[in-house]
C-alpha cells in the first residue's frame, strides 16, 4: 500500500492541535510530522503527547512554501498530506486520498473541503458549502487538467511525492498553494477535488481583519499566478 506523511505547520496552535492530531490517530497514516515555529503555548508538548515527530525552526524562517518544502523533504510518505493547525480530517479523509491518487497515474495532487465547525456563523458556514459545491456538482470525486481551475489549497491537500519534486513550492508569502496548483497543471499533471477529503475548518472575522486578510490573500494570488479578484466575500472563503 502507497505509504502516506502528514505534515502539519504549527505556531501557538493548541486550541485544535490536539483535536487534529486524535483524528489522524483514528486514519492512521505513516507519519505525522508536525513543524513548529516558535510556538509559545503547549502546542510542541501537545504534539509530543500525541507521537508525532517535531521539527522546531526559528520563526524568522518560516515561509509558506519554504516550510512547506521543508516537510516534504524530511518525511518519507510517497504521498505527503498537509494540513495547517486547525484543519481537523472527518472520518474517511485519508481514503479519500486514496482513492484520489487511484484515479490516473498522472494525478499529482488532490484536495477536500474546508467543512463548517459546529460555531461557525451562518453566512461563513454557507459559502464555504457553496464555494466547495462547485468543483464536485455531482457530489463525486473530479479529475482537473490542464484548463481547470488551477485552485489548490494547503489547509487540507495532499501530494504525489513525484509531482512535488518536479514542481516544488514557490518561496512566496502567500497563495504558495494556487501557484503550484496552476504550475503542475502547466505542467501536464492533473489534480482531483474529492468531497469526502474534508476537514473542520472555518474563520469568523471582523470586517478590519476580513479586509486585512483578504488584501494578503490577493496580493499573494496577483504576485504567483496573475489573477485579479473581484473583492466579495467568497473569494477569501476558498483560501
Amino acid at each position: 500500500m502507497t505509504s502516506i506523511s502528514v505534515v502539519v505547520p504549527v505556531k501557538d496552535g493548541a486550541r485544535y492541535l490536539g483535536e487534529l492530531l486524535d483524528a489522524l490517530a483514528r486514519e492512521a497514516p505513516d507519519e505525522v510530522l508536525v513543524i513548529d515555529s516558535g510556538s509559545t503555548d503547549d502546542s510542541v508538548a501537545i504534539a509530543r503527547s500525541a507521537g508525532a515527530r517535531i521539527i522546531e525552526i526559528p520563526p524568522a524562517e518560516f515561509g509558506h512554501g519554504r516550510t512547506r518544502n521543508l516537510g516534504a523533504q524530511s518525511c518519507s510518505g510517497e504521498l505527503i498530506c498537509f494540513l495547517t493547525q486547525d484543519a481537523t480530517p472527518v472520518p474517511g479523509w485519508l481514503d479519500a486520498y486514496r482513492e484520489s491518487f487511484g484515479l490516473d497515474p498522472h494525478v499529482g495532487a488532490a484536495y477536500g473541503p474546508h467543512l463548517p465547525r459546529a460555531d461557525t456563523s451562518p453566512m461563513i458556514a454557507r459559502e464555504l458549502v457553496e464555494f466547495f459545491a462547485t468543483f464536485a456538482p455531482d457530489g463525486q470525486p473530479h479529475v482537473q487538467r490542464a484548463g481547470d481551475a488551477a485552485f489548490l489549497s494547503n489547509v487540507n491537500a495532499c501530494y504525489a511525492r513525484e509531482c512535488w519534486k518536479q514542481i516544488g513550492f514557490r518561496d512566496v508569502g502567500y497563495a504558495e498553494d494556487q501557484a503550484f496548483g496552476e504550475d503542475m497543471l502547466t505542467a501536464g499533471w492533473m489534480k482531483v477535488y474529492h468531497p469526502g477529503a474534508g476537514v473542520l475548518h472555518a474563520h469568523d472575522y471582523g470586517a478590519l481583519e476580513f479586509m486585512r486578510r483578504y488584501f494578503d490573500e490577493y496580493r499573494g494570488l496577483r504576485e504567483t499566478t496573475g489573477h485579479v479578484e473581484p473583492l466579495r466575500m467568497r473569494g477569501v472563503l476558498g483560501q
